[in-house]
């Protein structure tokens, strides 16, 4: 049978700007400390709500991954954002030990005090591969980092386009000449 042709809706990846503004506006110290985490670890939902004290590694700031998806486990590096974040979570419980829907709303609520776009705990996943690539991170590295099947799956659907229309302009690493002049004729 054949199927329906269906436009696949390209997500929008979070931004380090758009997770500074919802840990700002944050009621909960976890919801803030999870969606870092998500950002950047590149972990799924599922598998952060997974994460055990016993599985992060405060000596090598690295966390055990239980990669619910693909079945098999990765190490993940804490940034030192993240992993001061990590420490400063009380050790009474386990770090992300919330149900998902309490999760959900506990995010929902934080998006709406932030006055932020009201983006998934998935578009972590999608900032997280499109900032490291950005940053010049190869698409290899940042598969293995995020535990994805193949940097094929990572680039097509995880890896977002620079909508900048003069992105050609960073070729030579100047500042287009006619906005040189621009300026110049405003002073």
């Amino acid at each position: 049978m054949k199927r329906f042709k269906v436009d696949t809706k390209i997500k929008q990846p979070v931004t380090l700007e758009w997770i500074n503004a919802f840990r700002a506006n944050a009621d909960r110290m976890d919801i803030g400390t999870l969606a870092l985490f998500l950002f950047g670890t590149g972990a799924r939902i599922s598998e952060a709500l997974s994460v055990r004290w016993i599985d992060v590694d405060f000596k090598r700031r690295k966390v055990l991954i239980r990669q619910s998806k693909l079945g098999n486990e990765r190490l993940a590096n804490l940034p030192p954002a993240l992993f001061v974040a990590l420490v400063s979570l009380p050790r009474d419980r386990e770090p992300f030990a919330i149900a998902y829907t309490t999760a959900r709303d506990a995010w929902d609520r934080t998006v709406k005090a932030a006055g932020i776009e009201p983006l998934t705990f998935h578009s972590c996943r999608h900032g997280f591969a499109t900032a490291l690539h950005d940053k010049g991170v190869g698409v290899k590295t940042i598969a293995k980092a995020g535990g994805w099947k193949s940097a094929q799956h990572l680039f097509n659907t995880y890896l977002h386009a620079d909508e900048d229309p003069n992105v050609t302009d960073k070729l030579f690493d100047t500042v287009c000449q006619s906005d040189e002049l621009a300026d110049k004729r405003k002073q």
